[in-house]
């Protein structure tokens, strides 16, 4: 079955190793980098299996952005991800209603392993230190 994320982060480093893990594992991707463009683009794009979403972006939080796609009747059952360096953040991240929290660096050898479980409706709370 083939899989699709979007990815709302403005670092490209970040950027450059989401998606080649996303490319080892077959999933495609779409990325937005500027974070305040996607309330209005959600009703032009196509329905993602996955989002993730960087935390701090330039002139919008991921907050305001999950705000944004939990009222986007048909992105409201798409598992959002906090995709973020910020590890102090994942208390406040489950309070605002997100599905799952990958700390950054992302490593393969758990990568695939978490992804799958995204995909299955599964959380993944992922904070520790590497």
């Amino acid at each position: 079955m083939h899989k699709h994320v979007l990815i709302v982060e403005d670092n490209a480093t970040d950027v450059d190793v989401l998606q080649s893990l996303l490319k080892r594992l077959g999933v495609s991707y779409t990325v937005l980098f500027d974070g305040r463009t996607v309330p209005d683009l959600l009703p032009e794009l196509p329905v993602p299996d996955a989002i993730f979403l960087d935390l701090e972006l330039p002139g919008v939080t991921g907050y305001d952005i999950l705000e944004a796609i939990q009222n986007t009747p048909d992105f409201q059952d798409v598992p959002v991800v906090a995709y973020t360096s910020h590890l102090s953040e994942m208390s406040a991240a489950r309070e605002a209603g997100f599905h799952s929290f990958l700390g950054k660096p992302l490593k393969f050898a758990q990568f695939s392993a978490q992804l799958e479980n995204i995909f299955n409706a599964q959380p993944v709370w992922d904070g520790r230190d590497r």
